[in-house]
Parts: structure tokens; C-alpha cells; sequence
């Protein structure tokens, strides 16, 4: 198992399927019904306003209907989006890199990583069919918080933990860590390969080659 701040082997170089089944977990939490709940800070809070409205959302019979489909996404999306913070995600799988980009290229790289996210769970939200979830804790120092919890489907518990940062009196999301591997760090590592042996317009365009590729299946 990866540990923080280490790189992928050369076999995980592009593993966009485990990345999207971690998304997917992500998501799972994310519609999921609240079994226990240990005392809430202001982190965990804002995380179950979150739940509370995709919970909402995927329940609503509505916008079940075929019809629907692209209004529930861009619904869930807004949600979502609201509490992740697209451009501190980005910053961070980046690493030193970031500060290479110009602020036009910033903005096309957030704009692709998000998409490429997006993409990733969009449909995932389907299977939803009532999941708990444990929260066990939160750990606060200034202005970052660590909001741990399990998500318990059958006989398996999957530790799914959120790392926030407060933004303006908000927390939002920067990195989401399932069964102790980090989302960003793994894009990170991912990352760091390609601009090694190639140049950032290449990744550019296997993020949007790859968004195109989840998005079409």
C-alpha cells in the first residue's frame, strides 16, 4: 500500500480504474446513512450538511425519471463541488509543479481535474442502496481538520477519511484518504512520472483522453 508522499510503481502509472472504484467509495459515503456518530465538530458538521443534500437529491424520486438524468448530475455535481475544493486538490497533486503553470494553465488544469473527477463517480451514484456510515472522529488543528470515518457495506468496513481545510469561515474538502491511501498523493505520484519524461501539454491531454474514455463507458 502506498504511504504519503511516495511514488506509484510503474504498473499503478495510470490505474484510473482503482482511482475511480476510490471515488466511488467517496461517493458511497457520500449518499450514505448515518449509523453512529461520535461528537461532531464543525468539520464533521459541514460534511453532514453535504450528505444530508446528495442524500436529498439521490432520493429524490423526481429526478429519477430518465428524462432527469442530466439535471440530477449537475444537481449532485454543484453539491459535491461546493465542498471540495477543486483548485487546492489540484495544487496538491501538482506539487512543485503548480507554481510552473502560468494562471491560465491553473485554470485549464483545475477545469480537466475536476471534469476528470466528476466523470469518475457521476454514474457510481446509481448504486447507491442505503450503506452506512461510522463517523469515529474529528481532529482539529487550526485551520485543518481530519474528519475519520467507516463506511460498512455487509460484513466490510472501508476507513474513509476526509481532510478539510477552512476556507473563509467554510471547510472544504482537499483530499480524501480510502483504507489509508491518499487521492491526491496517488494523482501526485501519477503525475510527478509523466512531467519526468514528458511535458505538461502531454499530461494535459491524458487527462482529457482519459475524462472522455470514464465519461463514454
Amino acid at each position: 500500500m502506498e504511504t504519503q508522499g511516495s511514488a506509484v510503481t510503474q504498473g499503478q502509472r495510470w490505474s484510473w480504474g482503482g482511482l475511480a472504484s476510490g471515488i466511488a467509495c467517496l461517493l458511497l459515503l457520500l449518499g450514505a446513512v448515518t449509523v453512529q456518530s461520535a461528537v461532531a465538530g464543525g468539520a464533521t458538521d459541514a460534511m453532514k450538511s453535504t450528505i444530508d443534500e446528495v442524500l436529498k437529491i439521490i432520493q429524490d424520486k423526481e429526478l429519477k425519471q430518465p428524462g432527469r438524468a442530466e439535471e440530477r448530475r449537475r444537481r449532485l455535481e454543484q453539491v459535491v463541488g461546493d465542498r471540495f475544493d477543486y483548485q487546492e486538490m489540484s495544487r496538491r497533486a501538482m506539487g512543485a509543479h503548480w507554481n510552473t503553470l502560468s494562471d491560465k494553465d491553473k485554470e485549464e488544469f483545475v477545469a480537466l481535474f475536476r471534469t476528470l473527477l466528476t466523470n469518475s463517480y457521476a454514474d457510481k451514484v446509481e448504486s447507491y442502496s442505503g450503506e452506512g456510515v461510522q463517523y469515529i472522529n474529528e481532529r482539529t488543528e487550526k485551520d485543518y481538520a481530519e474528519v475519520r470515518t467507516k463506511v460498512l457495506t455487509g460484513k466490510i468496513e472501508i476507513p474513509l477519511d476526509y481532510r478539510l481545510l477552512n476556507k473563509g469561515n467554510d471547510w472544504r474538502v482537499y483530499d480524501v484518504v480510502v483504507d489509508g491511501v491518499s487521492l491526491v498523493n496517488n494523482y501526485r505520484g501519477q503525475f510527478s512520472k509523466i512531467l519526468r519524461s514528458s511535458t505538461y501539454a502531454d499530461l494535459v491531454d491524458q487527462l482529457r483522453q482519459k475524462s472522455d474514455k470514464i465519461k463514454a463507458q
